[in-house]
């Protein structure tokens, strides 16, 4: 017991019971605080590796803007829980759209982990095995995410990563991206929950959030894309990518530590060697090859629609401090790769959107999907006269 403890209790009897009261229970708080410390102690043999997607649209001054990204058809199976109608405040308004972060555990043997992560100014929207809890758990007061009062959060208990179980996995819609992040070599998950066991290849969440971004890419004068770094991290890569039809071109940045202008690329590229540079990125980062492929495979039909966008990695620290991540016992290693999807409205988008509404194109209008409504947004602003009237609510 050190001087500074005894002192204060030699004191206690000149003290009211109270006062007693106080420094005992200080002092048993410190007790328990020790034992829960105690507790959590590491394991060094385990790793976890996560990759997810971060989506945004850019402004006409190349900083991400508010959209309604909690919309669109349904892309996953019925098992996968998610946030009641009665949670959710219609038209919910952000700037990130969080998908399908996946988080996988390898371990020689038997463990058991508990999970939280929370979202800044955000909320976890979809999830799967059944979560512990999930927070806010009441009804969102304002569309706008901006205005939440404190940030949402996921806690998965008691899973049981158990690397010599196959697994029996629960499948429903075959056409869903859902099930191409199972094809890695990670342990099978067990998670008891009231209605019996869950069984999984990972820890699956989405969320949406009114946070910023760590870069901002906007048009420059010449027509090219200026892409700057907003974060005190270097970003690792950065692609252009566009798509016109059939026709698809990519151009490859450096390293970002500071910023470039990037010319748009030529339309003579292809998916397929993207598909490659883009899996040698992600392992570069940290990945396992069978991850990045199945990263890839997930979002291939995403990432390379129409239109044009900035894919970036997305700096650690940046993730860490939006997406803070607390795994008990702690792994001897985490890997946490996201890819970061910023849409840009360029001068090709912007007339493509334009005649397709002035002729009631349905189908052209349909490709840019749930960025339309953004697009119109920021092509009225710049060119009012381009686009007719149109209800773009989606």
């Amino acid at each position: 017991m050190n001087s500074r403890i005894k002192k204060s209790l030699s004191g206690t009897e000149k003290r009211s019971w109270p006062a007693r009261l106080l420094v005992f229970g200080l002092l048993g708080l410190g007790f328990a605080t020790f034992l829960i410390a105690d507790e959590q102690h590491p394991s060094p043999d385990l790793t976890a590796h996560e990759w997810g997607t971060f989506t945004a649209i850019a402004g006409k001054d190349g900083h991400v803007v508010e959209w309604t990204p909690f919309t669109g058809p349904a892309d996953l199976p019925g098992f996968v829980e998610h946030l009641s109608d009665a949670n959710l405040k219609p038209g919910l308004r952000g700037t990130i759209r969080m998908e399908t972060p996946v988080l996988y555990f390898y371990s020689p043997r038997d463990v058991t982990v508990s999970v939280r992560v929370a979202f800044s100014k955000g909320v976890i929207t979809e999830w799967y095995p059944r979560a512990a809890r999930v927070q806010p758990s009441g009804m969102l007061r304002n569309a706008s995410l901006s205005q939440l009062r404190s940030d949402g959060s996921i806690t998965w208990n008691d899973v049981a990563v158990s690397p010599n179980l196959s697994g029996e996995f629960p499948r429903k819609s075959a056409a869903s991206r859902y099930y191409a992040a199972r094809e890695t070599s990670s342990a099978a998950l067990r998670v008891k929950t009231t209605s019996g066991e869950q069984q999984e290849k990972f820890l699956f969440y989405r969320g949406v959030s009114a946070t910023g971004l760590p870069l901002s890419a906007g048009l420059n004068a010449d027509r090219k894309l200026v892409v700057k770094n907003l974060s005190r991290e270097e970003i690792p890569a950065v692609i252009l990518f566009e798509r016109r039809g059939e026709r698809v071109g990519y151009r490859l940045g450096p390293a970002l530590t500071d910023e470039i202008a990037l010319d748009p690329p030529a339309l003579n590229g292809s998916v397929d060697a993207l598909c490659g540079e883009l899996e040698g990125m992600l392992v570069a980062q940290g990945l396992y090859p069978d991850e990045a492929h199945a990263m890839v495979e997930t979002w291939r039909d995403s990432w390379f629609e129409e239109g044009s966008r900035l894919i970036y990695v997305v700096p650690r620290g940046f993730v860490d401090h939006i997406l803070p991540l607390a795994i008990n016992p702690a792994p001897g290693r985490i890997v946490r790769v996201f890819v970061g999807r910023l849409e840009i409205v360029t001068p090709a988008t912007a007339r493509a959107v334009g005649t397709a509404v002035a002729s009631g194109d349905e189908v052209i209008l349909s490709q840019y999907g749930r960025f339309l409504e953004p697009i119109l947004r920021i092509v009225r602003e710049e060119h009012p006269e381009s686009v007719p009237g149109r209800r773009s609510g989606r």
